[in-house]
This record gives structure tokens, C-alpha cells and sequence, in this order.
């Protein structure tokens, strides 16, 4: 896992598409062995350039977990999850953050496996 001071990194790199350079967002890790990337995105199109923002120059952020419970009054079953997030501090102490989300359904089951 990529891990700065025992925290979950979000890591990018550049690709080209169409002669325009972009960038895409994971997780390197390592389960049972396995080296795994886990591809992260924002909640919208329009969040790669808070994106930016919150990455400034450098070219990983922390990731920001967030457990929720939510109970369902009919069934009283309680589903539990967590939601994601990037943050920074740049130098005069000011704080930024994205919503994130994995990429695919197997982005999210590697991320709980990379989380236990």
C-alpha cells in the first residue's frame, strides 16, 4: 500500500489521449502478494478539475475514509460503508478535498481487501 506516515495515498500519473495529456488517480497495493492498482475517481466529470486543485503540483494526496451506518426503518437492517475523499494542506495551512469513488465494482472490492 502507499503509505506516507501510515496513511493511504492517492497517486497520479499523466496519460495521453487524442494529444492531450490527463491524469488518472489510484491506490498502489499489495494483496497476498499481488501487486494491485486501484483506479479512483471523482463523483463527476466536472471534479477532475477540483482534482487539480486539490493536487496542486505534487502528485499524491491523502485518502480520507469516512464510515457511515445507515439504518433501514423498515427492515432495521443497518448497512454499513464508507466514503472516500482527497485531501491536501498546502503551506500557509489551507486545506482541500475532493469526493472520490473507486472506478469499477472490482476497484472497490480491492480497496476493502487493501483497508482490513
Amino acid at each position: 500500500m502507499s503509505k506516507k506516515e501510515n496513511k493511504i495515498m492517492v497517486e497520479r500519473e499523466t496519460f495521453e489521449k487524442n494529444g492531450k495529456t490527463y491524469f488518472s488517480y489510484f491506490i498502489k497495493g499489495n494483496i497476498r502478494g499481488k501487486d494491485i492498482k486501484v483506479a479512483i475517481v471523482p463523483p463527476d466529470r466536472g471534479g477532475y478539475a477540483v482534482l487539480d486543485i486539490v493536487f496542486g503540483n505534487e502528485m499524491q494526496a491523502e485518502l480520507v475514509v469516512n464510515p457511515y451506518e445507515i439504518k433501514d426503518d423498515a427492515t432495521g437492517n443497518v448497512i454499513k460503508g464508507n466514503t472516500y475523499a482527497v485531501r491536501t494542506t498546502d503551506e500557509n495551512g489551507e486545506t482541500y478535498e475532493c469526493n472520490v469513488k473507486p472506478f469499477r465494482n472490482s476497484d472497490k472490492m480491492l480497496l476493502n481487501m487493501l483497508m482490513r
